[in-house]
């Protein structure tokens, strides 16, 4: 998503611009933020007329909005956007909360299952607003380990573990009953023949094979990954909905409560991901009220990361809440979760 072209402004235009931001972030009140209050409480050396009229500018040129006459400023759409692009600063997370979010992770990495689900919980409490998670998916499902059970009758458990974390099951009927010590051999010969194999192969040579168990169980292996093929997000992990509901937009704005819906309907977030995110993996994007694109967000933000290894397992990571949100926090957030994940994802999956 590539932002429009925005006029420049001065250095001191922009430094009111930035404190008026994050004065209403911090204050959100339907007054606005007024000259006096920047004065005030960032001891500037201009007076409150000349920050009035640089005010008056700023408005004029689309980055603030005054709610009435007598009234101060509130940061418009523009405004948020022209703040993220020029003026937040690179922002780390505190060192005790890096090393605390990092023991999280480390306790969890060899549970994949759990990854999503810690980080749009560690996202949502470091933010103050709703941390989401995709779950890490394999673009091309490529086996990685394969286990057969015998259940009951004729019938096998067939569990596939995909590259990438996923866990997949189905049940296959054989003409006989078989003993488990005879599928544990057949799941360990298969595993070593096919890991990191693609459905396309393992059809391939199942057609070379004659055994008939062999073959039976080869093809519900590749039905079962043309299935995983056919899904491009896995599961999307939310968190911290409440801390979003509880913000003064979301209790006045229907809207801005439908947007939050959005999040759970899948084919709605795979479109907008595929929209809002290039194909890099070490950038951080923005989307600020839909981008003029996606009119159902115009109140809302969010801030987005890729992580894991291209070509391998990948998955996205981010950030929702109101516009008037915490930006440079958010931003510093979500790329240091972004970075620990596809670190661990690295040591996994290689």
């Amino acid at each position: 998503m590539v932002w429009r072209q925005m006029q420049v402004i001065t250095d001191r235009q922009e430094t009111i611009l930035s404190l008026i931001v994050r004065e209403y972030v911090e204050n959100p009140k339907n007054s606005g933020v007024s000259s006096q209050i920047l004065v005030d409480n960032h001891s500037l050396d201009w007076s409150t007329a000349t920050v009035r009229n640089e005010m008056a500018l700023l408005s004029n040129l689309g980055f603030l909005h005054q709610p009435h006459t007598s009234a101060g400023r509130i940061p418009t759409e523009i405004g948020y956007r022209y703040f993220v692009r020029y003026l937040v600063k690179t922002y780390a997370l505190p060192e005790s909360e890096c090393r605390k979010i990092s023991h999280q992770f480390y306790q969890a990495r060899t549970s994949v299952n759990e990854w999503g689900k810690l980080a749009a919980n560690v996202l949502a409490r470091h933010t103050q607003v709703a941390g989401l998670v995709t779950a890490l998916h394999s673009h091309k499902a490529q086996v990685k380990h394969i286990e057969l059970i015998s259940t009951y009758g004729q019938n096998i458990l067939l569990v596939l573990v995909l590259i990438g974390g996923e866990v997949l099951q189905e049940i296959c009927s054989v003409d006989y009953p078989i003993s488990q010590t005879e599928l544990s051999d057949l799941a360990e010969r298969l595993t070593k023949n096919y890991k990191n194999r693609s459905a396309s192969y393992i059809e391939n040579q199942r057609n070379l094979i004659e055994d008939n168990l062999e073959n039976t169980i080869l093809q519900q292996v590749s039905v079962t990954m043309q299935k995983a093929d056919s899904f491009a997000a896995g599961e999307l992990y939310l968190d911290g909905v409440q801390n979003v509901l509880s913000q003064r937009e979301f209790t006045a704005s229907e809207p801005a409560r439908n947007a939050l819906q959005l999040l759970e309907k899948r084919t709605y977030m795979e479109k907008f991901l595929e929209s809002a995110l290039n194909s890099q993996f070490d950038g951080v994007t923005v989307v600020i009220a839909g981008e003029g694109d996606w009119q159902e967000l115009k109140e809302c933000s969010m801030v987005l990361a890729r992580y894991g290894t291209p070509n391998i397992a990948t998955g996205t990571l981010g950030v929702f809440g109101p516009t008037r949100m915490a930006y440079d926090r958010a931003i510093g957030a979500v790329r240091h979760v972004a970075n620990l994940m596809t670190r661990l994802v690295h040591d996994s999956y290689g």
